[in-house]
């Protein structure tokens, strides 16, 4: 402290002196405590630090070692990554610690990724001076589980399948309730039927880590109209094997004006053929004994038919026919490989037209339903001479062709019901790409008859004698085309296409493709384009019993068709009227859809 107002003698003089050497002193030594300090930090944001300086104790004769390092972001959870950015001055080198380790550049970058929940500390250390900085993980909130179902179709027939699909997300195990039951895969997809008109509600519960969920979708079923009967596509009867894309209907024969009836499934619904034939062996109950048919001479008439993949041999006989509500009654039909002596020898003008279809092996069927386009299977051609390889009179030794009227011949059942008799509808819902393991569609009796058989907007394509419309094919008019639910294929010549190594008939596409052509009505009065695809055929799951698959008609006359088998009919309703039969949308034949 310093008075002005007083002067100083000797001794306050030397007082002065060392009062200002202290002071220089104290001065001093304030100085080298504040450099020995270092800075101080400042305030942190919530997703990073600015790397923060330390500095070495020294001398006015030395650098300080200078140490800096922060992370972004320094809050995160576990399993993402934050970046540690790290430098220094004046530093030989420099060792990471605690959460890392390991010598580290003098300078630079470097992501780090907490495995756990935690607060981890990173350590820089460079020659001898270390900084740090800390990141706090957190475990991610565990979602709740979720579950989502649907029915397609959501309103059925009794009896008809729809397909119920479900499927969740952060769930591990579920259980079903209500119309079905049991532990259930977190997602799948199967085909549910009722036997009962109603209404029924389909539960799923799941849980999982966190939490636990519910789902529910409703069914509703109803009797079908008397001129409906359902049509299933699915592995066959036993007996049958590798079938696909067979659509099959149950069908009861009784012995004409009795309750002798015997119902019999998985009958063959072909819309290119027509009448009824049954396979004998092992299907058809002998106890039924259907009346045989007898020609003109009083012996017992049987019948060669001829498909393109083979023919069916056997005896006439009669049978009232049910199918759903309708009865076609004391219909001609075949029996096919009857065992009775008069047919137990094939006449060569039918052995020699291809392989014997006559076992439930061989054709994947009971029998075949032809609900085609004609009353009868071989029409006025046999009603007045005998036509090579069709109708025979047969005894134990011998058989020989004959004439057959009208009103004998193998005739189809539609066309002898009492009402909804001038056609049928087959209404089939699409299958998904890679197939289905089966399909429920149905084959309504009539056209226009009823409010579940009207053609509507569906387009009509007018057929010829035959038959037969055009299929316009890469450019190729295919005068010979039709559409046939009897075959498992769309069958059609293109030699483009690879064909498949275990089943040449069929068609083995690299991949699925994508094709179209034009149908055009015999009159020439419509005319559309088909798009349609072509799966591989031995690239689908054994399982498979509905796909989109197609094969080669080969060479020849057949080559000059397009067969529009059971793929075309998936997810569309096909009209079928009969040659002759009167329909709001005109007279038969014709095709619509």
């Amino acid at each position: 402290m310093m008075y002005a107002d007083r002067p100083p003698d000797a001794g306050a003089g030397l007082q002065l002196r060392r009062a200002s050497a202290w002071l220089q002193c104290a001065a001093l030594a304030a100085c080298a405590l504040l450099v020995s300090c270092g800075g101080g930090g400042g305030g942190g944001g919530s997703s990073s630090t600015s790397p923060v300086p330390t500095v070495s104790a020294t001398n006015s004769a030395t650098t300080p070692v200078i140490v800096s390092i922060g992370a972004n972001p320094t809050a995160l959870t576990v399993g993402e990554s934050a970046t540690l950015t790290w430098s220094s001055s004046n530093a030989s080198s420099c060792q990471a610690g605690d959460a890392w380790s390991g010598a580290v550049a003098l300078s630079g970058s470097q992501l780090v990724t907490p495995a756990a929940a935690g607060t981890f500390t990173y350590t820089l250390s460079c020659n001898g001076v270390s900084g740090s900085t800390t990141i706090v993980a957190t475990n991610a909130a565990t979602p709740m589980p979720t579950v989502s179902l649907s029915l397609a179709p959501a309103n059925v027939a009794t009896g008809q399948s729809s397909t119920l699909t479900w499927s969740t997300t952060n769930a591990s195990a579920c259980s079903a309730s209500g119309a079905w039951g049991g532990a259930q895969a977190t997602s799948g997809s199967i085909a549910v039927s009722q036997a009962a008109a109603g209404t029924y509600t389909y539960s799923l519960a799941c849980s999982g880590a966190g939490g636990s969920a519910s789902g529910s979708v409703t069914l509703g079923t109803s009797d079908p109209a008397g001129n409906v009967a359902l049509v299933f596509v699915d592995s066959g009867p036993a007996g049958a094997s590798n079938v696909i894309n067979v659509p099959f209907v149950s069908v009861t024969l009784c012995r004409p004006g009795t309750q002798i009836c015997q119902t019999i499934d998985h009958v063959m619904v072909d819309t290119g053929s027509y009448g009824l034939r049954i396979i004998a062996p092992g299907v058809l109950d002998p106890a039924l004994a259907l009346p045989a048919l007898t020609g003109a001479n009083g012996i017992a008439v049987g019948e060669c038919a001829q498909f393109f993949s083979g023919f069916m041999w056997g005896s006439v006989r009669r049978a009232d026919v049910k199918i759903a509500g309708e009865t076609a009654p004391s219909l001609a039909l075949q029996q096919v490989s009857d065992s009775g002596a008069a047919f137990s020898r094939i006449p060569s003008g039918c052995s020699n037209t291809g392989a014997n279809l006559g076992s439930v092996a061989a054709l994947g069927a009971n029998g075949i339903l032809g609900v085609g386009l004609f009353n009868q299977d071989c029409g006025p051609a046999c009603a007045t001479q005998a036509v090579a390889g069709t109708y025979y009179e047969c005894n134990a030794s011998s058989c020989s062709g004959s004439a057959m009227p009208l009103a004998d011949q193998v005739s189809n059942p539609v066309a002898a019901f009492a009402t909804n008799n001038n056609g049928v509808a087959l209404s089939m819902p699409a299958g998904p790409a890679g197939g289905a393991t089966t399909l429920t569609g149905a084959l309504i009796f009539g056209i226009d008859t009823q409010s579940n058989n009207r053609v509507g907007s569906a387009t009509v394509y007018a057929a010829n004698s035959s038959g037969n419309f055009t299929t316009t094919y890469k450019g190729v008019s295919l005068t010979s085309s039709f559409l046939d639910s009897g075959s498992n294929a769309l069958f059609f010549s293109d030699t483009s296409i690879p064909r498949c190594f275990g089943s040449p008939g069929f068609y083995c596409p690299a991949s699925t493709l994508s094709l179209s052509a034009i149908n055009t009505s015999a009159n020439g009065a419509a005319s559309a384009a088909v798009v349609f695809s072509i799966e591989n055929l031995e690239s689908l799951d054994r399982s498979v019993r509905a796909a989109a698959v197609g094969g080669s008609l080969g060479r020849g006359t057949r080559s000059r068709a397009f067969d529009w088998g059971m793929p075309f009919f998936f997810g569309r309703t096909v009209f079928v009227a009969i040659d002759g039969a009167r329909t709001s949308h005109g007279t038969g034949p014709y095709w619509a859809y």
